[in-house]
């Protein structure tokens, strides 16, 4: 397998030659390897295998860039081993962005915190920093693995502060997507963002303030067609006020949990939950709940709303992110959510 593999990557590089022959045979032997990334077993072999993933690398990002080149390197790079030569050759790979497979491969190189801090300062090495993946958010399709990258990037500070640059008008842009009906993965991905960018307490009243008035984008997928008393429809934002009949909540049980996570992170501080009370949200998760069906979501739903109609925590705890949480009272919470999961399976 070992010379196999060494003639795949001699036909990849440029040993095969120029010409229209040797261009063909490129072409195809980086089919073969779209092929053999197509299973655990051949990804393996192909990232512990430098020599063909620079060959890959050289051709996806050549004056005619091969596409099957591309996906290959996005399969190959979920794989560990993989990480050190794609990172060693990450100006080449971000010289691909926005493309879908070089979008992809990037977000599984992110997966862990140092993957995704290297990738955030070759952005910024770059002189571009986000931009190239904001600005494929306003293509009419944007490619659906931009949600997973922007997803993992967000999960270390640095790319959290880069999304919520006031500067950039960088998070404002994320939210549309939040309805995004083409792409689960890039809507999940999206989101995924948007919550992890609610960790950051000292940018709530910005985000929950006009400039950006983030709450109506996280409530609206999980609301229904469900109609309110006039009394109540006042409470709500415009933007859920009158819904159709055919208004259908998020269909993806993991999505409506990290919107209800989202908000119960803008919860944190006394003026965020000030907010998020006065624009109705307590009705919006009131018909949820009545609605939803999957424990961990119905759940999630309903520490939210012990929050929202709950007494305010006493002194010196009004921030619950800042909260220091003996870790017996922790444990005895965890053992606590597992026995709430428990009973939701036997119901």
């Amino acid at each position: 397998m070992a010379e196999a593999l060494a003639e795949l990557a001699a036909l990849l590089g440029p040993e095969a030659g120029p010409g229209p022959g040797a261009a063909a045979a490129r072409a195809g032997a980086a089919e073969a390897a779209l092929s053999l990334s197509g299973s655990a077993e051949g990804r393996r072999l192909l990232a512990g295998h430098p020599a063909a993933l620079t060959a890959l690398l050289e051709l996806a990002a050549g004056p005619r860039p091969c596409p099957a080149a591309g996906r290959c390197l996005l399969n190959v790079a979920a794989e560990p081993q993989a990480r050190g030569p794609l990172l060693a050759a990450l100006p080449a790979l971000l010289g691909l962005l926005p493309a879908g497979p070089a979008c992809g491969a990037l977000a599984n190189l992110c997966r862990d915190p140092l993957g995704a801090r290297r990738v955030l300062r070759g952005l910024e090495e770059s002189g571009r920093g986000l931009e190239p993946l904001l600005g494929a958010l306003g293509e009419p399709r944007p490619p659906p693995e931009l949600g997973p990258l922007l997803c993992n990037l967000s999960q270390v500070p640095e790319g959290r502060a880069a999304l919520l640059d006031r500067s950039r008008c960088s998070v404002q842009r994320l939210l549309p997507f939040t309805q995004y009906r083409d792409s689960v993965g890039h809507r999940r991905g999206i989101v995924g963002a948007l919550r992890n960018c609610c960790f950051e307490h000292e940018h709530h009243e910005w985000l929950l303030g006009d400039e950006v008035d983030i709450l109506p984008f996280l409530l609206l997928p999980l609301a229904g067609p469900e109609e309110f008393p006039e009394d109540e429809m006042e409470r709500l934002p415009v933007d859920l006020q009158y819904l159709p009949p055919d208004k259908q909540r998020e269909e993806e049980p993991d999505i409506r949990k990290m919107l209800l996570e989202a908000i119960m992170l803008l919860t944190a501080t006394k003026a965020g939950r000030h907010t998020v009370r006065e624009k109705g949200t307590y009705l919006v998760l009131r018909e949820l709940h009545r609605w939803e069906r999957e424990p961990d979501v119905l759940a999630a739903c309903e520490k939210l709303i012990q929050v929202l109609i709950g007494d305010e925590p006493g002194p010196g705890m009004e921030n619950l992110l800042e909260v220091s949480v003996p870790e017996e009272v922790e444990q005895r919470l965890q053992r606590l959510d597992r026995e709430e999961e428990e009973r939701w399976q036997r119901e």
